[in-house]
């Protein structure tokens, strides 16, 4: 079972964007793959320590801390142990967002769990029992790795989305969010059900998808081409999106995103989109002071739809930050 490790352990973990999926169908042997990057902020962060019992604390929402309890009375079971520590929770990634909040949340778990029982658990064995990547790798590759990266999805065989492409995303390079707090994206029950439902997907979609990402995408992130990267981004935004049109109302899960997103158009933003289901929505720009400058933009033009949020955030080259304090 472990020793109990007696020093309070620290997990820092962040969100990620998900750029689009290479292949819906699976007709050329391989079902999803991914591109996708993980992000500086917004973060999750929490500590656990020994405790009488096990005690879920921390300044969060409420079904953030049911879920929690939720995974954790799983994680028991699979282990075969009986926590008993104390998890606080001092900042959370919004929920259902696009972000990937539940897959951070679910290997951060088995992460901190791993590391104060010293279960000595490989990240193969985290991943499998955070039970995430049912059709992406990405949060996991974020998890583990950070920067850009490209996941190959499920052949008839596999247990984990492998990670097959990493790059380091360009620190110039920033990236604006921008939230719809008034809804969230398609989750749960109804995501798996509207996966099953969802149209045919030409083969050479597929195979014009995989060009963009190989020969187009990956180059343009080592030769810190962003036009380029936008393009490719661009390609696999608007094959998702036409797919997931009739689940999520059109391109774009939130007409008010969507508005944010054609004002950026407008000004010459040349790579923007939809996180996974959204309703986040995402614009990458050549530096901090563009950032900043469309951040303040954005704000006044659209200080009227009061759903709206806009922050401004770099990408992420590490792995989560996992200490002993």
């Amino acid at each position: 079972m472990g020793q109990m490790n007696k020093t309070m352990i620290s997990l820092k973990t962040h969100a990620r964007l998900h750029m689009g999926f290479l292949d819906m169908h699976g007709g050329l042997g391989r079902k999803f793959g991914s591109l996708g990057l993980s992000l500086n902020a917004p973060s999750l962060v929490m500590h656990a320590m020994e405790a009488e019992e096990l005690r879920v604390v921390g300044n969060v929402d409420v079904k953030i801390a049911e879920d929690v309890v939720k995974m954790l009375k799983t994680l028991q079971k699979s282990l075969n142990l009986q926590f008993r520590m104390q998890l606080s929770i001092e900042q959370s990634i919004p929920r259902h967002a696009g972000l990937g909040s539940g897959t951070q949340l679910a290997i951060g778990l088995v992460a901190v769990v791993n590391a104060l029982y010293r279960l000595n658990l490989s990240q193969h064995q985290i991943a499998q029992l955070s039970s995430r990547g049912a059709r992406s790798g990405i949060g996991l590759g974020a998890f583990f790795q950070g920067g850009a990266l490209v996941d190959a999805g499920r052949g008839s065989t596999t247990g984990v989305p492998p990670i097959i492409a990493r790059a380091v995303f360009p620190e110039d390079w920033y990236v604006i969010l921008i939230a719809d707090n008034s809804q969230q994206g398609i989750h749960g029950a109804l995501e798996r059900a509207t996966f099953e439902h969802l149209p045919a997907f030409a083969p050479s979609l597929a195979e014009k998808l995989c060009h963009h990402v190989l020969m187009q995408a990956l180059p343009a992130l080592h030769e810190q081409d962003l036009p380029a990267f936008g393009g490719a981004v661009r390609a696999l935004q608007m094959a998702t999106g036409e797919h997931f049109a009739a689940a999520q109302g059109g391109l774009y899960a939130s007409d008010s995103v969507e508005k944010a997103l054609n004002y950026l158009v407008e000004q010459g933003v040349t790579c923007f989109g939809q996180s996974s289901w959204g309703p986040t929505g995402f614009a990458i720009v050549e530096s901090e002071m563009a950032a900043l400058e469309l951040l303040g933009q954005l704000q006044m033009a659209f200080e009227h739809l009061t759903q709206l949020s806009f922050s401004v955030c770099a990408g992420n080259n590490q792995g989560a930050q996992l200490d002993f304090v």
